[in-house]
């Protein structure tokens, strides 16, 4: 399990393709690779992977990951190349503080970014999700985009729309968003859950 708070924006390094559709990623991160265990969980822009292998790339320190069909189909991780940077967020250790909310890296869709508006103190982003996910979608709700915690504000339909504070702006990805940008999408636990109870009744 994750929070939804980003503690590092890494590099992809490198990319193997190997037999049966697997993708092998190398990448460069700020983390001790002397503290990543093999088989640990990495939310990377949002989507947990498994540590298969850690160590030096020159002076950086890096981990490496596969990545399975399903994931490159479904994810933005298949469109990923040599110098892509992404959010990156170790997993829940027992007594971590839960600053954003409880997010599991399993990706539900992809969602994209309409428009962008630069503001004085902020950014609002407004984007469009897939129909089957927008009922999950409600004002002052959650949602994680591409690892990041962030609260709903507007809901039109299947579009929605956050802000972005400078520092979420500063310690991600978001900075360098624009317009027709995908965005790894997992919509609330609980979103999921209250809807399937709604189903049942």
């Amino acid at each position: 399990m994750f929070t939804g708070i980003v503690t590092d924006v890494g590099e992809v390094l490198s990319i193997e393709d190997r037999a049966e559709g697997l993708r092998r990623l190398t990448i460069g991160c700020a983390y001790d690779s002397t503290t990543i265990a093999i088989g640990a969980s990495i939310a990377c822009a949002g989507v947990c992977m498994t540590a298969v292998e850690t160590g030096k790339s020159g002076n950086r320190d890096m981990f490496v990951v596969d990545a399975a069909a399903e994931t490159l189909r479904l994810t933005t991780v298949g469109r990923w190349r040599a110098g892509t940077r992404i959010n990156l967020e170790r997993a829940l250790k027992m007594g971590d503080e839960l600053g954003g909310h409880l997010v599991s890296g399993h990706v539900d869709g992809l969602a994209e970014l309409v428009s962008r508006e630069d503001l004085t103190d902020m950014a609002r982003l407004t984007l469009r999700v897939p129909q089957p996910l927008a009922r999950f979608i409600a004002p002052k709700g959650s949602v994680a985009l591409d690892g990041v915690s962030l609260t709903i504000n507007d809901v039109t339909d299947d579009t929605f729309s956050v802000l972005i504070i400078p520092h979420t702006l500063s310690v991600t990805t978001f900075g360098a968003l624009k317009a027709g940008d995908q965005l790894n999408l997992e919509v609330d636990v609980m979103a999921r859950y209250a809807a399937r109870l709604m189903e049942r009744t």
